[in-house]
């Protein structure tokens, strides 16, 4: 037992409080998800705990946040107002059957060594268990161990016993993480024999957005929309010294539901780029945060159900091991278990009755409304057929229609115990890793050759970018046709085409500065032919982001990289390694379906403090064209989770990487 806080924790972890009132997500360590403590600043404006940033360091080189290069030496002490306004928090004492009293953070120490009967009382049981001669005499002098008992430690680093469970939520690597079924969230067998469960912890935070100069870029890239398997809008990267990244609040992998009271949450990309990139001095983001797996107990429901709709809807299983296609989570702020997500094609999404956000009161009359993604799930892999929910609504928050929605997940339902049908797997008449045709959503590319004559000394008057040595091994793109040279007179090239080749010199594997020079060194001729790839959107309606992006620094839009033949693609391999007791951490939707045939599987989730999340390498939005080399095309969700199940410690990932839209 920890003298200072007395609680129950590892030596060299945090210490635990228990607080009174829920603490402002600013004093929030992004590590560990509690209260800081010890608080150390980081250059890039970032702030954690001593030890969780001290332990951090020791396997990276960068930011957790941010991911800017770092080292511990140049972080430094936050200031003296933050650090007292962490002190000043209040605090229960964790004995709270001999004690009821409640203090600052700070005074808790002092408390627990001269005024608190129960710490009293507990060392002068410990006192006794050591000298049981001494029949109960108590020795006023004898120091307390602050080492953990034994018969307290938990297994394999797994989450400590606590005097009383501490309010914030706790990251457990160490047990298993049930809750859902793809990959990311399988729940192992040996899972089932450990002492605590660990549930998948989501909130919804509302930021607010500040910019002295209304016209300045957001410096983050976001992901998905309705048009893509992805759905919903994910946050891909937050770029450095940006307006997002000096606020701190959000990070990779966030969802946003809403911008300035607009839902976006089922909008196609361009609209939600559009809406991102609406110029003000203030910005109103609704964000879904998944804040990694959690023991935090369910807390009493103190929502009214008033104006809210109960509705009870049957699912019939085909067999006991068929999935329901639903992704449960808990929510930090609310007790019980909501529907965040729907497989489409699942036989939740076919049954069209659930929808995202509904709240399940019980499933075959078990009372679930203090329940958990886990026990929802124990309920649902014991029933051979029929499955009963009754489920709370209320009007207005069904977030699209749960059947024809692109925005639906392909997550698999938490319900499963990962025996997921194998379906037969179809013959693969392509070549490794080619698709067999674009993923033509929204955007197709034509192929176009532009024969130019002009003057020796005349440029084309292009810029471009990418280039092979981009992080992102992107092929060569203009970025603008100057109203100087012969390209712009021509008309035929614009901003935004993929240039294949320069009088027969092949540009689609060179880096930047090789396509730079082989481009000037051909403009010198009297007559150059361009082959290059034009994108067309297929939807006239989508909103002119030309006109919208004064002040924005020009790049392709990441769905307009999807329309792009596979010979383009860059693949690289993800090397992940996990734990027996782990868990992936990471979720994917798309794959082959009847109604929409062939669709790329790409990652949707990714789960904090899972191995994909250490790893860094794999993001949100990333296409996975192979696993172990064998490649995905054609594969429907309910094959490809299965094989990515059977990889216990290792699984190589060939994916695709397309940056996201800059907003």
């Amino acid at each position: 037992l920890c003298c200072e806080c007395g609680q129950f924790h590892l030596l060299l972890d945090n210490h635990l409080y228990n607080f009174q009132d829920e603490v402002d997500d600013e004093l929030i360590c992004h590590i560990c998800l509690q209260p800081l403590l010890q608080p150390m600043d980081t250059p890039c404006g970032h702030t954690y705990c001593f030890k969780c940033l001290e332990n951090f360091m020791q396997e990276y080189n960068f930011c957790p946040m941010d991911r800017k290069k770092l080292s511990f030496q140049q972080c430094h002490k936050s200031s003296l107002l933050v650090r007292n306004l962490l002190d000043k928090l209040i605090v229960f004492c964790p004995f709270k059957a001999e004690c009821q009293q409640t203090m600052q953070r700070c005074e808790l120490e002092a408390h627990l060594q001269n005024r608190c009967p129960g710490f009293k009382k507990y060392k002068s049981e410990l006192q006794r268990k050591k000298n049981p001669i001494s029949k109960g005499k108590e020795d006023s002098s004898a120091k307390v161990e602050t080492n953990t008992p034994k018969d307290s430690e938990v297994p394999n680093g797994g989450s400590s016993l606590v005097a009383e469970s501490s309010a914030a939520a706790v990251v457990s690597l160490g047990t298993a993480e049930p809750g859902l079924v793809n990959p990311a969230f399988e729940e192992t067998e040996e899972g089932e024999n450990l002492p605590q469960r660990t549930s998948l912890v989501a909130e919804t935070t509302t930021i607010e957005i500040h910019r002295e100069d209304p016209e300045e870029e957001l410096g983050m890239r976001i992901v998905g929309g309705k048009d893509t398997p992805l759905g919903n809008i994910v946050v891909q990267e937050v770029l450095r010294d940006s307006v997002i990244a000096a606020d701190g609040r959000i990070a990779p992998g966030d969802h946003i539901l809403e911008v300035n009271g607009v839902n976006i949450s089922s909008v196609t990309h361009c609209q939600a780029v559009s809406f991102l990139r609406h110029p003000g001095p203030v910005l109103h983001l609704m964000v879904l945060q998944e804040k990694g797996f959690s023991n935090k107990t369910a807390q009493q429901d103190s929502t009214s159900a008033t104006n809210r709709e109960v509705i009870h809807v049957t699912l019939i299983k085909r067999d006991r091991s068929e999935p329901l296609g639903i992704k449960l989570i808990r929510k930090t702020d609310e007790a019980g278990i909501f529907i965040l997500d729907l497989l489409e094609g699942g036989l939740a999404a076919k049954n069209g009755k659930l929808s995202r956000n509904d709240r399940v009161l019980s499933i075959n009359g078990q009372d679930l409304r203090q329940g958990t993604p886990e026990a929802a799930a124990q309920i649902i892999q014991t029933t051979e057929s029929r499955v009963n929910f009754v489920i709370l609504r209320q009007p207005g928050v069904q977030l699209s229609d749960p059947v024809e929605d692109g925005s639906t997940s392909n997550s698999s339902s938490s319900s499963s115990n990962g025996g997921s049908p194998v379906h037969h797997r179809r013959r693969l008449d392509q070549n490794h890793y080619r698709r067999k045709s674009n993923y033509q959503k929204g955007y197709v590319s034509h192929e176009k050759t532009v024969a130019i004559k002009k003057e020796p000394k005349e440029s084309l008057g292009i810029t471009i970018g990418g280039g092979r040595d981009n992080k992102n091994k992107l092929p060569i793109y203009v970025t603008s046709v100057q109203p100087i040279g012969c390209l712009f007179r021509d008309g035929r090239i614009k901003r935004g085409d993929v240039l294949l080749s320069i009088n027969g010199i092949d540009l689609t594997h060179l880096n930047y500065y090789e396509a730079v020079s082989a481009l000037k060194s051909n403009a010198a001729s009297h007559s150059v032919v361009l082959k290059a790839l034009e994108i067309v959107s297929l939807n006239s309606t989508e909103p002119s982001l030309d006109i919208k992006e004064q002040g924005f620094s020009w790049s392709p839009l990441w769905i307009t990289w999807l329309g792009l033949p596979s010979y383009l693609h860059c693949c690289q391999d993800i090397v992940l390694s996990k734990g027996n007791l782990e868990s992936w951490g990471f979720s994917i939707v798309g794959g082959f379906e009847e109604s929409k045939g062939n669709q790329p599987f790409f990652i949707k989730t990714i789960v904090p403090g899972t191995p994909a999340f250490r790893d860094r390498k794999l993001k949100c939005g990333d296409e996975i064209v192979a696993v172990n080399g064998v490649p995905a095309i054609g594969m429907s969700n309910s094959e490809l989770i299965p094989m990515l199940k059977e990889q216990r410690n290792k699984v190589t990932l060939t994916v695709v990487s397309w940056p996201g839209s800059l907003v």
